[in-house]
């Protein structure tokens, strides 16, 4: 496992360890999850966002470390890979769910 996915999950693990300590409503585990997937897309944004802005910089002459710019394009990179892998987790996860014969 990546640093990224470990981090990933150790914070996931420590909300549903907070979560399970108090009685959460449906409403509520509902808006936690969008909350979460919300931030979690902004911040693939944001990433995205950043590297663009570098990458401009670069070709207009005014970016004054190359490293930096290939760094957070590295990042942005691994960010979309990152939510790509968990659409497609969650994607195959509902379909598992659809397959249970109940």
């Amino acid at each position: 496992m990546d640093p990224i996915q470990s981090s990933f999950f150790q914070a996931n693990n420590q909300q549903i360890n907070g979560m399970k300590a108090s009685k959460v409503t449906p409403s509520e585990a509902h808006q936690n999850f969008a909350n979460q997937l919300k931030s979690a897309i902004d911040n693939v944004n944001r990433t995205q966002n950043e590297s663009t802005l570098k990458t401009e910089e670069l070709v207009r002459g005014e970016a004054k470390d190359l490293h930096d710019v290939m760094i957070t394009a590295q990042k942005a990179s691994i960010t979309v890979q990152t939510a790509t892998e968990m659409q497609n987790k969650a994607i195959e996860a509902y379909r598992q769910v659809m397959r249970m014969q109940i």
